[in-house]
């Protein structure tokens, strides 16, 4: 919006009024007012329907019209362009209606100077634009709650529903939004099976604000029971009274099952659980600690509370691995290829430090998820000879490793030093390994970014990480336009800030969240980034990824021609940046091989509405990227892009769209 030069049309067929007010507004020196003034309202409509005016002025009174009907006329073709009525007629009552008919101002001829006039323009341009950008940010929002996968809601503290999205619908089987809302109008008795649930969840807001993870047993619309997880926070106004809760809701029922299943007999092994002098523990397969018998606390130097329900590494002290340790396990008991006998010294959190005979063995269950029960025997006594010199070559080994580690650092800083050099959308890809040739690289990218205004709210990056390593970055800010971009320029400061810690995309975005939430909670306005990272290490042949509430990009196997999603490791979606200050996201490992290609992109790619209200679903963009998955990555995208235009109504896309591509080995197809 440019104030400092405004096209004002004057609708006036008086000529005096006309060059009066024309003086008038030579005189305000900050703004210059270009101004057009035609005598009736025939020609004010023609003036309007060739485009170009900032603002109307309107006399009530023409030779062609009179009162209202002068207003209506020229409000049927402003094109939400403000209008200001300018009329000889003082009359309070036709002011007051004018203005509820959508006349930003009403002056009176005679009682008001230039400067008056000239502010009242500004005003009413600056009130137009802000109605504008309020509306864009709403259809933004409404399109993500009606299309999201996830139950969103919106309750009074009297506990009945403002609001609430298909989704959370169909996850209590009403057969609509509107459904539930209308039967559905006492949460705490006709929702929870316990009511005492809803009582908790009020109380958890009242005290913190927000609730996480609040499991619950709910009764469905045909009686059934199932389980959900809600993630909520609780809306204050002005003065701090909680005015409404809204948040999500997860069905959890297919989780809370397999957990009730996992629960082995405790009758068949008691005996032998309690009497045994060796150490014993249960873990699923995840690593998480069901059960330890007596010897087992004995030999950790831990009480069973402080290790049931958590992780298996629980139990060692604070030392670098242990988040792979877990990912090795993770991936041995689902491949079924986990360790039998092992020995090895362990220094446990309690300070005890022995050395062990571990023996591992499966338990399988009904479902195929596998129980791992570990034997641990105390060979102290009997290694102690051995470790001295295992600790000799132990610490040699970890002094060449924090050496590495330092050169790896000092190499990251001189990358990240000439990054910062590069436009905000990369024009030129790094080439893999560093130094080679883009025709000799082994990771070629190629992108297309189609904003739907003059800037957008979609960002990526490529980050050389190494030698043989790189990191790829997409993110998809909420809404579009200068708002957006803002936040995006914000999320690309913070990438490059947190560089150090781009190895780990779980820990990168963690941190991004929490700084991210830091900047926008200022704001009092609803922010949040969708983002997706991954970091693809050749040298190893696997990349590592982390989500943030992104679409899950997809792993095309050339070989193959397999396509796939690429999930957390649990199945859990996790919350876009910048909802929740204490947000974790968790890295994921996956093998990939030569020939292989990444996908990522933002949610404007699919959701566009096609001629008959049917949605470009993320399931027809997986079938059009199936029937595609032979082309090169410059091919693939423009395919999409001509699939996804054909199949919208107007061709065009809603909302702004990247795709970025990174193929692995073998030779490239196309150039993009």
């Amino acid at each position: 919006m440019d104030i400092q030069n405004i096209k004002i049309l004057l609708v006036e067929d008086d000529a005096d009024d006309v060059l009066l007010l024309g003086r008038s507004l030579q005189k305000v020196n900050a703004v210059h007012f270009h101004l057009e003034s035609v005598p009736s309202l025939a020609d004010g409509i023609k003036c309007l329907d060739q485009g170009g005016i900032d603002v109307v002025l309107l006399d009530l009174t023409l030779h062609d019209s009179t009162g209202m009907d002068s207003f209506r006329g020229i409000r049927a073709h402003s094109h939400d362009i403000p209008i200001i009525i300018l009329t000889g007629s003082d009359d309070e009552t036709m002011a007051i209606t004018a203005v509820h008919a959508g006349a930003e101002d009403y002056l009176v001829k005679g009682r008001v100077d230039g400067q008056v006039i000239s502010r009242a323009i500004i005003y009413a341009m600056e009130r137009t634009e802000s109605k504008r950008a309020v509306l864009k940010a709403e259809e933004k929002f409404r399109g993500i709650f009606e299309n999201s996968v996830a139950g969103i809601f919106q309750t009074s503290p009297e506990g009945t529903y403002l609001s609430v999205n298909p989704a959370l619908a169909r996850i209590y089987g009403y057969n609509s939004a509107e459904e539930l809302m209308s039967s559905l109008t006492d949460i705490a008795k006709r929702l929870y099976v316990d009511a005492q649930r809803r009582t908790d969840f009020v109380k958890l807001m009242q005290e913190k604000g927000e609730v996480r993870e609040f499991e619950s047993q709910i009764y469905r619309k045909d009686g059934t029971i199932i389980w959900i997880s809600e993630n909520a926070r609780a809306v204050r106004d002005g003065r701090g009274k909680i005015i409404y809760y809204e948040g999500m809701v997860e069905d959890i029922t297919a989780r809370k099952e397999a957990e009730e299943k996992m629960l082995f007999s405790e009758k068949r092994f008691r005996s032998v659980w309690h009497n045994s002098t060796d150490g014993m523990r249960l873990t699923d397969d995840q690593g998480t600690i069901l059960a330890v018998n007596p010897s087992y606390c004995r030999i950790t130097g831990m009480k069973a509370e402080e290790m049931l329900g958590r992780p298996f590494t629980v139990m060692y002290s604070e030392v670098e691995g242990l988040a792979d340790m877990m990912q090795k396990y993770q991936q041995r008991v689902a491949e079924r290829t986990i360790e039998s006998q092992i020995e090895r010294h362990v220094v446990f959190r309690s300070g005890v430090a022995v050395d062990l005979e571990l023996s591992n063995s499966f338990i399988e269950l009904e479902e195929g998820k596998p129980l791992v029960l570990s034997v641990f025997r105390d060979i102290t006594i009997r290694k102690k000879a051995e470790e001295r010199e295992r600790l000799a070559t132990a610490e040699l080994a970890k002094s060449q490793a924090e050496l590495r580690k330092k050169n790896e650092i000092l190499e990251d800083d001189l990358k990240m030093a000439r990054e910062i050099q590069l436009a905000i959308l990369p024009q030129q890809y790094p080439s893999f390994p560093l130094g080679s040739t883009p025709e000799e690289s082994e990771l070629r990218f190629c992108h297309r970014y189609k904003p739907t205004g003059q800037v957008g709210g979609d960002f990526f990056n490529v980050l050389p990480l190494g030698q043989n390593k790189a990191g790829l970055f997409i993110c998809d800010v909420m809404g579009h336009g200068v708002r957006s971009a803002l936040i995006t320029t914000m999320v690309r400061g913070l990438v490059e800030e947190l560089r150090l810690s781009a190895d780990d995309p779980g820990h990168l975005l963690t941190r991004i969240n929490r700084d991210l939430r830091t900047i926008l909670q200022q704001s009092g306005t609803p922010l949040f980034t969708t983002a997706f990272y991954l970091v693809m290490d050749l040298e190893k042949g696997e990349m590592v990824y982390a989500n943030a509430g992104h679409p899950k990009p997809f792993l095309i196997h050339r070989k193959t021609g397999e396509v796939e999603q690429l999930k957390n490791t649990d199945g859990k979606s996790r919350p876009a940046l910048g909802l929740f200050e204490n947000s974790v996201y968790p890295s994921v490992v996956r093998a990939v091989a030569p020939g292989d290609m990444v996908m990522l992109y933002t949610d404007g790619l699919y959701g566009v509405e096609g001629p008959n209200n049917e949605q470009f679903s993320q399931t027809l963009l997986l079938e059009a990227v199936r029937k595609n998955s032979g082309l090169g990555c410059a091919e693939l995208f423009d395919a999409l892009l001509d699939t996804v235009q054909k199949f919208s109504g107007n061709h065009e896309f809603s909302d702004d769209v990247c795709l970025v591509g990174m193929e692995v080995g073998g030779k490239p197809k196309a150039k993009s």
